[in-house]
């Protein structure tokens, strides 16, 4: 059983849904994720989503693209984003780790070469927004011989014919898209959101991770009674952004806590 289907079948058990924070590899500092990621594990968190900073964020609104140019200008690479994998399991890290990027700097580095030095590190997967089915299975297949999960997306207006082919292709999880739009904190999730698990249900035993929108305890305890994880990337990055230096790690941490109040099932 891989990392993170021990993860979900853990959880499952203890009755709670995953939450899986969102981080640029590089932001703010360069070294800032190493500090990061076991402090939020620490808090509770359970999977991890590491972005590899790109010039062209296209799925990502305001805040993540400042996090992303933030890191670019730290020198942040795919190279040193699977680099960090390996040093946060070598600080003990246990919980599964998946790189979030775009496509173009995954095949400038090669997928083989990718996969393998994902692997070797300790990643679990990846997460490719830009991706589309059609496209996707050169990266799939070396993925699986690597042990690695390819995250497929599922949006409000993907049809359910198209849901069916997504699925048939999945594995991990799917990252169920709340909303149509770019990443952000809102103040409410979409009102069609249970419409929309519902559907991909009918069609898949695999885990359905909630992501785009999530920024308060309230969406988080609406997610539980609906899917299997939450995801917060905006709402984590504009907390960290907001805090001084010596305050962001606990900070953080605090802020997650907050959110896992609400990730019981019950």
């Amino acid at each position: 059983m891989s990392r993170i289907a021990e993860t979900f079948a853990r959880l499952r058990s203890e009755g709670r849904i995953a939450l899986m924070p969102y981080l640029t590899v590089g932001f703010p500092e360069r070294e800032s994720t190493l500090e990061l990621v076991p402090a939020l594990e620490a808090a509770g968190a359970s999977l991890f989503e590491l972005g590899v900073p790109f010039s062209d964020p296209l799925a990502d609104g305001a805040t993540i693209q400042r996090a992303t140019q933030r890191a670019l200008e730290n020198g942040i690479t795919i190279t040193d984003c699977i680099d960090t994998v390996a040093r946060l399991r070598a600080r003990k890290v246990m919980a599964p780790l998946l790189l979030m990027g775009y496509y173009n700097p995954l095949l400038r580095h090669g997928l083989e070469r990718a996969c393998a030095d994902l692997a070797a590190a300790g990643g679990d997967g990846w997460i490719i927004p830009d991706l589309p089915l059609e496209e996707a299975a050169d990266l799939q297949q070396i993925a699986a011989a690597h042990s690695l999960d390819l995250i497929m997306f599922v949006a409000p207006t993907t049809p359910p014919t198209r849901i069916a082919q997504i699925v048939a292709q999945a594995s991990g999880f799917l990252y169920i898209v709340s909303l149509t739009g770019v990443t952000g904190a809102r103040q409410a999730l979409a009102s069609n959101l249970s419409d929309l698990i519902a559907s991909v249900r009918q069609q898949t035993d695999l885990p359905l991770v909630v992501g785009f929108g999530i920024s308060q305890p309230s969406h988080v305890a609406e997610v539980a009674r609906l899917a299997d994880g939450a995801i917060v990337g905006s709402a984590l990055i504009d907390r960290i952004e907001r805090l001084s230096p010596g305050e962001r790690v606990s900070g953080a941490a605090a802020y997650i806590r907050e959110l896992l109040s609400a990730v019981s099932r019950t």
